[in-house]
């Protein structure tokens, strides 16, 4: 049985921010619309682990990142990572933010230099990520990889039977007896 890791999330999260961000720099504005909106998710929860002693300041520190992560786009290399473009203008709003309201408190937070801001996420989301993933490790191949591409890394059926090699009908059929079987495990049926 295949083991899903914290690596293989981030990297399917990675991608699937990536894929949104190009298809919404070539025009696709619904893609880019997600984007903003999956991305703002993570600039939060990164920023409020960051400014715990200053909750009314995250929002207005999002949309700064936001505003700036659109108007600089263009700088995107898409050969690079796309987390690393995000989390330095991410770190470029806050360290700004900190200098122009530099307090005792503020000056002596550290900014590690390995944060990522992808890894930032609220405490119950990461509980609860935890524990889906831990149900889904419990699950047949077949159907643990068709729920995960379709349902976390946001594959459509198409998508996810073409990398698979299985049909789409499979696909959905799978999706659809792996959630049947975490529901019952749920209830502690299974």
């Amino acid at each position: 049985m295949q083991r899903i890791d914290k690596e293989e999330v981030l990297r399917a999260k990675e991608a699937r921010l990536r894929q949104l961000m190009l298809d919404g720099m070539a025009g696709d504005s619904a893609a880019y619309r997600s984007f903003l909106k999956e991305l703002s998710t993570h600039l939060r929860a990164f920023l409020r682990k960051r400014l715990s002693r200053l909750p009314d300041e995250v929002e207005d520190l999002v949309q700064e990142s936001l505003l700036a992560i659109h108007n600089q786009r263009h700088t995107y290399d898409a050969a690079q990572p796309l987390s690393a473009w995000v989390q330095a203008i991410a770190r470029y709003k806050l360290v700004d933010y900190l200098r122009r309201h530099a307090t005792k408190d503020a000056l002596t937070e550290t900014l590690d230099e390995g944060m990522d801001v992808f890894l930032a996420t609220d405490v119950a989301a990461a509980d609860a990520r935890r524990d889906v993933l831990q149900l889904l490790d419990a699950l047949p191949d077949g159907q643990r990889l068709p729920i995960i591409q379709t349902k976390i890394e946001g594959l459509s059926v198409k998508e996810a039977a073409q990398r698979s090699g299985m049909s789409e009908s499979a696909v959905k059929v799978a999706v659809h007896r792996g959630l049947k079987a975490l529901a019952a495990r749920m209830r502690g049926e299974r």
